[in-house]
């Protein structure tokens, strides 16, 4: 074969390759687009507000769940994300759905496990590392969930999840609104978590339980003391 017809070959095979790359492509987005609209539709029709709730460890777990249980019946399903070394949280989040479901006020929830972005004592240096590690862990997560609200109160772990969640927002994927709470704890500033999602915007709403905390963060919404 010449070098005319080698070139000209070589170029049929690449352009039978970038079509078929872009043929995957037009039916992933296709897929993707039908899924986000089968699920809105069915979500318009029952009236529902899906919820995902991110448990930290400790103390903000507790205010979690006086945050569920303040929320109307139709704010359902709950899906619990844990990380996978929280157990305290895992048996909290449990005995309180048992509870729900003895008093007959039991509703549909899931149970969910990510890696910790970082656990208590961990040094900065290499929680960067893990940190990644939990956004690659919650991309499948929060694209199976297919949340309406992204319900978080301070620990970590809800920066991976809240970050895919605004990924999937600006993609297209999702219309979901992230609602950080941040805890009774925090008079004078922010946490670290609140920070970040506060000079991000990757939040919707800020919500603060103290009024000198409204006026250093203007963006935030002052909603009193809730737990």
């Amino acid at each position: 074969i010449k070098p005319a017809g080698l070139l000209a070959s070589k170029f049929q095979t690449d352009a039978k390759m970038i079509w078929l790359v872009a043929l995957l492509f037009i039916l992933l987005a296709t897929a993707l687009v039908w899924r986000y609209s089968k699920y809105k539709n069915v979500q318009k029709r029952t009236g529902r507000c899906k919820v995902l709730a991110v448990a930290g460890s400790g103390g903000h777990t507790t205010e979690m769940l006086r945050l569920l249980s303040g929320l109307p019946d139709h704010y359902q399903p709950v899906d619990y994300v844990i990380g996978k070394t929280d157990r305290f949280s895992m048996e909290k989040c449990k005995e309180f759905e048992e509870q729900r479901a003895r008093q007959n006020h039991g509703r549909e929830h899931t149970f969910h496990h990510i890696v910790r972005s970082r656990e208590v004592g961990q040094s900065w240096i290499s929680s960067f590392l893990s940190t990644a590690i939990a956004c690659m862990s919650a991309v499948p997560t929060v694209f199976r969930l297919t949340p309406d609200l992204v319900l978080c109160n301070g620990p970590g772990t809800c920066i991976p999840v809240c970050g895919i969640a605004f990924l999937y927002k600006m993609l297209g994927l999702n219309s979901c609104r992230i609602v950080y709470v941040e805890s009774i704890c925090r008079v004078e500033s922010l946490s670290l978590s609140g920070k970040l999602l506060y000079w991000s915007y990757i939040a919707n709403d800020i919500l603060v339980q103290w009024p000198e905390l409204q006026e250093k963060y203007p963006r935030s919404k002052y909603i009193g003391l809730l737990v």
